[in-house]
C-alpha cells in the first residue's frame, strides 16, 4: 500500500516549518506567509553522487586535478573563489531589471567560446526574445542551447542528453515538477525543483545556475532552505538610477564568502570594473562642504567612498534624520556621540546623510568619516583637501581601530590622498610603523576632530 504524501506547513518568509497553520510565524514574527507543502512520499533526499559508498577517510579526498572552469569574468572568477567548480549549484539573486538575465547569457557566451556545452534554460523569455538580447549584446553567435521550457522533468531531459558544462534555468521561480499539483513559485514547487536540480549538479557534474525573484525586503523569494541546499549564493545589487552593479557572494563553499565584483553596466551589456579607485569618488581634490571621504572594505576589496552630510536649521517642531546609504541607527548613535562629545547642537537642525553613487555601508569603519560629514555641514567649512578618515566611534566618544587598516591606508595613498585621520595607535600596532607614504594624523578623541578635519 502506496503511502500517503506528506503534508506540512513552511513559512515562505523564513522557511521554518508548522504541523498545522499557523496566520503569524512565530520564527520570524510575518502575518499570511505560511501555506501548505506536499511532499511526495516516494522522492528520496537528494545526496551527492558516491554518497552510498560508504565513509572514506579525510586524507584520501584529493580535490580533482581538472581545476575550475573560468566564467570569462576575472572579477567574477575571485569572488567565486577562482572560478566554477564541476557539480556546483549557484543561486543569483537581484532585484526585477538589475541585469541577472544579462550577466549570465554573457556568462553563457564566454563559457561556451571555450568549446564547453552551455543550456540556458528560460521560463520567463521566448527564444526570440533571448535572440533580441544576445544580439544587443553581441554574443548571437555563441554556441549556446536555448530551452524554452518551465516544466522541470522536459527540462532535465535536455540537460541530460545534452550533458551541459553550465546550465542556467532562468527563473527557479517559474519552473514545476508534475510530482507536485501545487501552483509554479510556491514554497513546496521551488523547494522540491531546487533538490531535482540539485541531485542532477552532484551526479552529473553539472554546473547549474538558478536565478531567484527577491522580495520587496531583497531576499531571495521562496523556502530559506533554498539558500542552504544550493553551494553559492550571488546576490546583484546596484540602483537603477546609477550605471554600476555589484555582485556579492553571501554564501561560498568553494571560496571566501563577502567577496564583490564590480560591473558598470553599458548599452552593449555588463562591463567589468576592476580598477575601481576613481568610481565613487568625485571631489578629492576640490573637498566640498559636508564631504569626508572614507576606506571600506568589501571582501578583500577597499574601496574609497564619498560621504556626503547636510545640516540645516529646523522649520518644523520634529527635526528629520533621513539617511541613505548607511543604517539609521546608526546616524542617530554618531549624531548623540557629537552632541555629548563634540560639543554640536543638532537637536533643532535637520540632517540628511547619503552615500554617494548609491552604495550601501555597513562597516563600522565610516564611523568617523559620518562624523566629519556633518561637522563640516554643522560648521560650513569643507575638509583638508586629500584627507581620508577610518575609525569606529565608541559610545563615550573614543576612536577605534578597525580591521585592515594596512590595506586601508595603502589603498588611499596609491589614489592620491595625502592625509588620513586614524584611531590613535597602540605599541604595537604594526600598521603605524609600517604606514605608506600617508601622513597619519592620530585621533584619540572626538572631542578633538575639529581641529584636525577644518581647513
Amino acid at each position: 500500500m502506496a503511502k500517503k504524501a506528506k503534508t506540512f506547513f513552511v513559512c515562505n518568509n523564513c522557511g521554518q516549518e508548522f504541523t498545522k497553520w499557523q496566520g503569524r510565524c512565530h520564527s520570524c514574527g510575518e502575518w499570511k506567509t505560511v501555506v501548505e507543502f506536499k511532499q511526495p512520499a516516494r522522492r528520496a533526499s537528494p545526496r551527492p553522487a558516491g554518497a552510498g559508498a560508504g565513509p572514506v577517510h579525510l586524507s584520501s579526498c584529493r580535490p580533482e586535478q581538472a581545476g575550475r572552469i573560468t566564467t570569462g569574468f576575472p572579477e567574477m572568477d575571485r569572488v567565486l573563489g577562482g572560478g566554477l567548480v564541476a557539480g556546483g549549484v549557484l543561486l543569483l539573486g537581484g532585484d526585477p531589471g538589475i541585469g541577472k538575465s544579462t550577466l549570465l547569457l554573457q556568462l553563457c557566451a564566454k563559457v561556451a567560446s571555450a568549446a564547453r556545452a552551455v543550456l540556458y534554460v528560460s521560463g520567463e523569455e521566448s527564444a526570440e526574445q533571448i535572440g533580441l538580447r544576445a544580439r544587443r549584446l553581441e554574443a548571437s553567435r555563441a554556441e549556446v542551447q536555448i530551452l524554452t521550457e518551465t516544466g522541470l522533468e522536459p527540462a532535465l531531459h535536455a540537460m541530460r542528453a545534452l550533458s551541459p558544462a553550465v546550465a542556467v534555468v532562468d527563473s527557479i521561480q517559474t519552473m514545476f515538477t508534475e510530482e507536485l499539483e501545487s501552483a509554479p513559485g510556491s514554497v513546496s514547487q521551488v523547494r522540491e525543483c531546487g533538490a531535482m536540480l540539485l541531485r542532477f549538479a552532484k551526479e552529473n557534474g553539472c554546473i547549474v545556475f538558478l536565478v531567484g525573484h527577491v522580495t520587496k525586503e531583497g531576499a531571495i523569494a521562496g523556502p530559506r532552505i533554498l539558500e542552504h541546499m544550493v553551494d553559492t549564493v550571488l546576490y546583484f545589487e546596484g540602483d537603477t538610477n546609477y550605471q554600476y552593479r555589484l555582485l556579492r557572494a553571501v554564501k561560498n563553499r568553494f571560496g571566501p564568502s563577502g567577496e564583490l565584483a564590480l560591473f558598470s553596466m553599458h548599452d552593449k551589456g555588463l562591463a567589468e570594473v576592476a580598477d575601481c579607485a576613481d568610481f565613487f569618488v568625485l571631489n578629492r581634490d576640490n573637498p566640498q562642504v559636508g564631504s569626508a571621504f572614507v576606506p571600506v572594505r568589501e571582501g578583500s576589496r577597499i574601496l574609497a567612498v564619498e560621504l556626503q552630510a547636510l545640516v540645516n536649521q529646523s522649520h518644523f517642531g520634529m527635526p528629520q534624520r533621513v539617511a541613505s546609504g548607511i543604517n539609521q541607527k546608526k546616524l542617530a548613535l554618531v549624531l548623540a556621540v557629537l552632541e555629548r562629545y563634540g560639543g554640536l547642537a543638532l537637536g533643532d537642525h535637520d540632517i540628511f546623510f547619503n552615500v554617494a553613487g548609491g552604495l550601501t555601508i555597513h562597516e563600522p569603519a565610516a564611523d568617523l568619516g559620518i562624523a566629519a560629514a556633518v561637522l563640516s555641514s554643522f560648521r560650513n567649512a569643507p575638509l583638508r583637501t586629500g584627507l581620508a578618515l577610518v575609525g569606529e566611534v565608541g559610545l563615550g566618544g573614543e576612536i577605534r581601530p578597525v580591521n585592515g587598516m594596512s590595506a586601508r591606508l595603502k589603498e588611499l595613498a596609491s589614489m592620491g590622498f595625502s592625509h588620513c585621520v586614524v584611531p590613535e595607535p597602540s605599541p604595537r600596532a604594526e600598521w603605524a610603523s609600517h604606514a605608506p607614504p600617508l601622513e597619519l594624523l592620530p585621533l584619540k578623541h572626538i572631542r578633538s576632530i575639529g581641529g584636525l578635519i577644518l581647513d
